[in-house]
């Protein structure tokens, strides 16, 4: 079987599943694992690479306001590699290429080839998805057998924050400039992680919120997590930002309780290492309790805390 994957996290999924050799086309933001750049690139986006924040948020409402796809397919790279399936999405428009762009760029096939088109909106879902990719490529017992290790993960998991005392109130910020909460899968992951979201809302896309409402949820902990971004250009960011004297009053900020995520990785695709990224969260929440190397990676302090922060924790 020849399959192209538009979406990063189908991509992982297959190579979790160990079908690896029969991907022969990616997206452009297909990074994980490293031997996947060796794939050819059959998607690109319109949105420029070096754009600063908020140019990025113009540009894409701008291009979905008037019915632009933010993607180009090279119908032609799909025509050469003449594959059997494609894996695509119709989630999130700004992740990656439509079934719509998909369809235009197929118009021509004289042989079309099958399209699993993913639709998560929970980790339920995101779970549900391996187990249909693994049908379709033949490699059920593969995905079957990943899902039962996730699930062992997350019974961890579960006794690890099941003595917590105190679930923090915690904000998941999506997006700097301007300020958007996660949805869909986030609520849930810290939920499962011992935190009550103040913001986020489960099953929903991501969306705008002011610096009034966030200082009014007064978030003991703020997650910032930039989709597309690595945990050092967000921490990057949010230090670059000019912050006004109601958002140093949040008790977050005020106890240097703020954290830039691995957003790619582990929160922003709807792929295995959710699991991850999950537990990366449980350390946050709970200082005490103990988790992976690769966890721990998953999320860095923006500033370490000041003399009166680390005094009001003792």
């Amino acid at each position: 079987m020849r399959i192209v994957s538009l979406l990063p996290s189908a991509t992982e999924i297959l190579f979790a599943l160990g079908i690896d050799k029969e991907i022969v086309g990616v997206s452009h933001e297909c990074d994980f694992p490293a031997s996947v750049r060796n794939r050819r690139v059959v998607i690109h986006s319109r949105i420029p690479r070096d754009a600063p924040p908020a140019e990025i948020d113009r540009l894409v409402r701008d291009y979905v306001s008037h019915g632009e796809s933010l993607y180009a397919v090279d119908a032609r790279a799909l025509e050469e590699l003449a594959p059997d399936l494609i894996v695509t999405q119709d989630l999130c428009h700004v992740c990656a290429a439509s079934p719509g762009d998909l369809a235009t760029a197929l118009t021509g096939f004289v042989r079309p080839p099958q399209v699993l088109c993913l639709n998560p909106q929970d980790l339920g879902d995101v779970w549900r998805d391996i187990l249909w990719v693994g049908e379709q490529c033949r490699r059920g017992w593969a995905a079957e057998a990943l899902i039962k290790q996730i699930g062992a993960k997350l019974g961890q998991i579960e006794k690890l924050v099941a003595g917590a005392s105190v679930r923090p109130r915690v904000a998941f910020l999506e997006w700097l400039q301007p300020f958007y909460v996660g949805g869909h899968w986030v609520p849930e992951m810290i939920e499962l992680a011992g935190g009550h979201d103040v913001l986020g809302r489960l099953h929903t896309p991501s969306f705008r919120v002011t610096l009034d409402e966030i200082v009014a949820a007064a978030p003991d902990i703020i997650l910032i997590s930039p989709c597309g971004y690595d945990a050092q250009r967000a921490r990057d960011e949010y230090l670059s930002m000019a912050h006004s004297d109601d958002w140093n009053a949040i008790p977050a900020v005020r106890g240097s309780r703020v954290f830039a995520l691995e957003a790619n990785s582990y929160f922003s695709r709807p792929g295995p290492r959710l699991i991850t990224g999950i537990e990366a969260l449980a350390g946050v929440f709970h200082p005490g309790v103990s988790v992976g190397e690769e966890a721990q990676r998953a999320a860095v302090r923006v500033a370490a805390p000041t003399l009166s922060a680390r005094a009001a924790s003792i």
